[in-house]
């Protein structure tokens, strides 16, 4: 599962972002980044300019966290993100943010695109250029071309229009150098939170990622999208209809949270063993097709197998147990 933080309001959001992001590594991850708006002071116009400046590095937050710390990334407006690869490898250049082509937008991204590889397809032939392997990077494109043509220059309307193109899931959040205190963000399927405070507001994957700041929270459903500046949040229907919904306080603690209100953590899996199931197998089936791109291994090559291991220890050595089950059952081969 990839993790996602956001901040708008009147703090400086670099370590709100990276603190943010710690909190969720308990969502497993290969690689980390934050993109920040902040004033380009090389600009010449009189009114600032603003900038997105993104930071991302493949492997452990600490590796983010020291390349920070060479790197001036001043505002109070900004999105941070933890990636667990499914489209591409955990590399540098496929961490999150993306940009549009002329990076005014940034996008991170918690899901899987279904159909990214047509609209990818659609997009080039349009002129758009793609500089990594993911799904994700469609969607800071899809919203440039929207903003050019069909929305009067709103970012809200084009993550509306956004979510109607994609098939897929995804909790979606960006910022534009045009709107420089407004986050947007859709969300399908994946889970996605909205967190505030009197020193600004929220967007997470998760409670804990912001339980420092703030008690206050609402639950964004499937299909809304919402604007989020730092002294309001607006939530949409997926018509487009705003929706009134009160935020609810939580008293957990950080720890508690992260359990999500179970006990222990024993408990957690066992009853999120639905929900994993389904995640798991999120972007595996793809038009009747099983996708597994990370095996790199040819149909040639796996109907030459002689003998499968497995390596695994806890749970995980017990789901490797039932894996043997079934592989020995259905493909005859032999697994240790």
């Amino acid at each position: 599962m990839c993790g996602i933080v956001a901040y708008t309001g009147i703090k400086q959001c670099k370590n709100i972002l990276l603190n943010g992001l710690k909190r969720l590594e308990y969502r497993g991850y290969d690689s980390a980044g934050v993109g920040i708006l902040s004033v380009n002071h090389s600009s010449k116009i009189k009114n600032p300019v603003f900038e997105i400046k993104v930071a991302k590095e493949a492997g452990k937050i600490k590796v983010l966290e020291e390349l920070l710390k060479d790197i001036e990334m001043q505002g109070v407006c900004g999105i941070g993100h933890t990636r667990w690869a499914t489209h591409g490898e955990p590399t540098q250049i496929n961490a999150h943010p993306h940009f549009d082509c002329k990076q005014k937008i940034a996008v991170v991204h918690n899901g899987i695109i279904e159909n990214y590889a047509e609209i990818r397809e659609e997009l080039i032939k349009k002129g758009h250029i793609f500089i990594s392997q993911t799904d994700t990077e469609v969607l800071p494109h899809l919203l440039e071309g929207y903003l050019k043509s069909e929305t009067n220059g709103s970012l809200l309307v084009a993550m509306q229009k956004l979510m109607k193109k994609i098939r897929g899931s995804g909790a979606i959040v960006a910022i534009s150098v045009e709107k420089p205190n407004e986050i947007i963000a859709g969300r399908i399927a994946s889970p996605l939170i909205v967190g505030t405070s009197r020193d600004g507001n929220f967007l997470a994957s998760d409670m804990p990622a912001v339980l420092d700041h703030t008690r206050l929270f609402t639950v964004i459903n499937d299909y809304e999208t919402v604007c989020v500046t730092r002294d309001k949040v607006k939530i949409y229907d997926s018509n487009g209809k705003l929706v009134q919904r009160n935020p609810f306080k939580v008293n957990w603690s950080i720890e508690s949270a992260e359990k999500g209100g179970y006990e222990d953590f024993m408990l957690k899996e066992i009853f999120e063993q639905p929900y994993g199931i389904k995640e798991t197998m999120r972007g595996r089936l793809l038009d009747g097709e099983l996708n597994f791109e990370e095996l790199n291994l040819t149909d040639e090559q796996i109907k030459n197998l002689k003998k499968i291991q497995i390596i695994a220890c806890g749970t995980s050595y017990h789901a490797a147990l039932t894996g043997k089950l079934v592989i020995e059952k259905w493909a005859k081969i032999p697994v240790e």
